[in-house]
């Protein structure tokens, strides 16, 4: 039976690459403004080289790139930059269609509900707390918890820890095949594939089941406790 739902946050809850596009723009936009002598598509280049390189979430990656043009960090610039980044961070970062009335359904079902991911603990919270979902959760696990990334079962056997839950128990949905399926999978739990979050044109994601809006995890539920409609 299940107990609860484990979900992965960006590009699950949150479309995570559209707020990310939005905000690295502006904040090229402003720093070209404020006298960065650079075109924008050499600016995103570099800056996306230090992300492939870093991760996505790297927290100096205006830094590394002002020292690579200037050989040094211009702080009027990089303030412009920062500025603007988290303006229209904001502004974009929304949750996906259903997410809210999804969860609301799901807690009346009584279940619990989680979230494993990636992200710095404080990345993960400032964006729950963003969209007013940080009451939603029983459990948070972020990197700074683990220090392990998906798919290593690390996150996920803590995630089963704190919800006191066998992993039989728990529902994962996630949209990266390679670490939300096969982490989850890998510890026993059964795994939900987001679809309308896949980056990576995921032909086979090799989960129980491929879903195309958050909705649907309410009618597998129901499928796998049995529940008549």
């Amino acid at each position: 039976m299940i107990k609860a739902i484990i979900f992965d946050l960006d590009n699950t809850l949150v479309d995570f690459m559209l707020l990310k596009r939005a905000a690295v723009d502006a904040a090229i936009y402003a720093m070209i403004d404020a006298g960065l002598n650079v075109s924008y598509e050499k600016a995103k280049e570099m800056i996306n080289s230090i992300y492939d390189a870093e991760g996505i979430e790297y927290q100096q990656v205006f830094d590394r790139m002002l020292k690579e043009i200037l050989g040094r960090v211009d702080y009027k610039v990089m303030s412009a930059g920062i500025v603007s980044y988290r303006k229209a961070r904001e502004a974009a970062l929304k949750p996906y269609p259903l997410v809210l009335p999804t969860l609301i359904e799901l807690m009346k079902m009584g279940l619990k509900l989680a979230v494993v991911s990636d992200a710095p603990s404080k990345e993960a919270w400032l964006r729950l707390s963003y969209i007013n979902f940080q009451h939603f959760f029983d459990v948070v696990i972020t990197y700074d918890e683990t220090r392990e990334r998906k798919p290593s079962p690390v996150p996920f056997n803590m995630a089963l820890k704190e919800l006191d839950l066998r992993a039989d128990e728990c529902l994962m949905i996630g949209d990266w095949a390679e670490r939300d399926m096969v982490g989850a999978k890998s510890v026993g739990m059964k795994t939900v594939f987001a679809r309308y979050g896949d980056t990576f044109n995921t032909v086979n994601p090799e989960s129980d089941y491929d879903i195309n809006s958050v909705s649907e995890i309410v009618d597998i539920v129901k499928k796998e406790n049995k529940i008549k409609n």
